[in-house]
Order: C-alpha cells, then structure tokens, then sequence
C-alpha cells in the first residue's frame, strides 16, 4: 500500500546546484549567452594585466569574439597568436562558444 506518492514529476536524486543551473540554461536556450557573457567578464584574467589594460572593448556575435586593442603591438601579437587565445578560450570554456577572433 502506498502511502505517499510523488507525482511532482520532478527527478529523485538530488543534482548538485551547478548542474541544476547548466540544466536549466539548456532548457531555457540561454546555455550559449551566459557563456558568452561569462567569456567576456573572464577576458581580463585570461589575457593578464597587460592586455586587460589595452583592451576598450570585447563583444561577441554570431560566435566570433571581437576585441578591441588600444596598442597596435599588442594587437600583432595577439592575431599572431590568435589559435593560441582560442585553446586559452576552449580551456576555461568549451569547445565551440566562439570560432574566431577578429581584432578591431
């Protein structure tokens, strides 16, 4: 005899709150904007002080990441290395969140 039944339909084992979130970002098709968002709040501590401090604007649309640089060196340097900045990108995010970088 059942007593008590659950038919809140919701899953029985307990998610932790990170996975709940990713769940509900996925649900809602937000998954892509927030990553997008937290990319562009993560930019100065991946590139560091010096490129954080030369940077006047980071964007990203259709996928690709757009950053404006102040120093014309740094802006060489970095397009040089721009497969290098995506694997940077692609370690702290996954894979796919951008697929270029254009410097402005």
């Amino acid at each position: 005899m059942e007593k008590y039944r659950d038919n809140s339909g919701r899953k029985k084992e307990i998610a932790p709150l990170q996975e709940a979130f990713e769940e509900l970002l996925k649900a809602y098709r937000l998954k892509d904007k927030y990553d997008e968002r937290m990319l562009i709040q993560a930019w100065p501590e991946m590139m560091g002080k010096t490129v954080a401090s030369r940077t006047t604007s980071v964007y990203i649309k259709e996928k690709k990441l757009f950053v404006k640089v102040t120093s014309g060196a740094i802006k060489n340097e970095m397009s040089m290395n721009r497969s290098k900045i995506i694997e940077i990108i692609e370690q702290k995010f996954e894979k796919g969140v951008i697929t270029d970088i254009v410097f402005l």
